[in-house]
C-alpha cells in the first residue's frame, strides 16, 4: 500500500531522472507514470517506476526507472492464455543494471547486486549481466530474473511481447504487483 502523496513524490522523481537523461516526457506521461510499490512498503528498496509508450495485443515499449539501488524482485513471465510468455529486451540508457538470470552464477565476491536485506530468500538465480549505457540484453518467455540499479540510479528501455504484468510471478509470495493507493 502507498499514499497518493507518496506516488506523487516518486513520479516526481523519475520524471526528473529522465530529463536529466535527455528523455523526454509529455505532461500527461509525467501524471501516468506507474509506480510499483509491490506491497511490501519499501519503494526506496523495491520497486520501479514505468512510462508505458505503447502496449498492444503485437508489442510493448516502456521506460523503467529505477532509483538508487533499487531492485525489481526477482520473478518471471509465464504462458497466459495459450500465448507464450513476454519476451523482453533491455537496453540501459543511463546508469547501470545488474541483471540477474538463469544460468551459471557468478560468483558471490563479483556480484554486484545484492538482494534487498530480509528478502533474501526470494531470490535464486544470480548470473549477474551488467548494462552500461548503450548495452542490452534479451530475456526469453518464462525466465526467472531480477534487477537492481546501481548507485545513481537507472533508466532501462524495454522492447518487448505484450506485457501482461498482473500475470508475473514473482518468487517473493507477499508481492502484489498491480500497487494498492490509498489517499493522504
Amino acid at each position: 500500500m502507498i499514499k497518493r502523496s507518496e506516488v506523487q513524490q516518486a513520479q516526481q522523481r523519475a520524471a526528473a531522472m529522465l530529463q536529466r537523461a535527455g528523455i523526454a516526457l509529455t505532461p500527461k506521461e509525467v501524471s501516468e507514470i506507474e509506480v510499483a510499490e509491490l506491497g511490501l512498503g519499501e519503494l526506496e528498496r523495491t520497486g520501479l517506476e514505468l512510462v508505458v509508450y505503447v502496449n498492444t495485443d503485437r508489442y510493448c515499449a516502456k521506460e523503467i526507472i529505477l532509483f538508487p539501488r533499487q531492485t525489481c524482485p526477482e520473478h518471471r513471465h509465464p504462458t497466459v492464455a495459450g500465448q507464450p510468455g513476454k519476451m523482453e529486451t533491455f537496453r540501459c540508457r543511463f546508469g547501470r543494471v545488474f541483471l540477474n538470470v538463469a544460468g551459471a552464477p557468478t560468483p558471490p565476491a563479483e556480484r554486484l547486486a545484492r538482494p534487498p536485506a530480509g528478502s533474501e530468500a526470494y531470490y535464486t538465480v544470480f548470473h549477474e549481466i551488467v548494462l552500461n549505457p548503450g548495452d542490452q540484453y534479451t530475456i526469453p518467455p518464462n525466465t526467472l530474473h531480477w534487477f537492481q540499479a546501481g548507485d545513481e540510479g537507472a533508466i532501462v528501455s524495454e522492447f518487448s511481447s505484450t506485457s501482461r504484468d498482473e500475470a508475473d510471478v514473482f518468487t517473493d509470495p507477499r508481492i502484489k504487483r498491480i500497487p494498492e493507493i490509498v489517499e493522504d
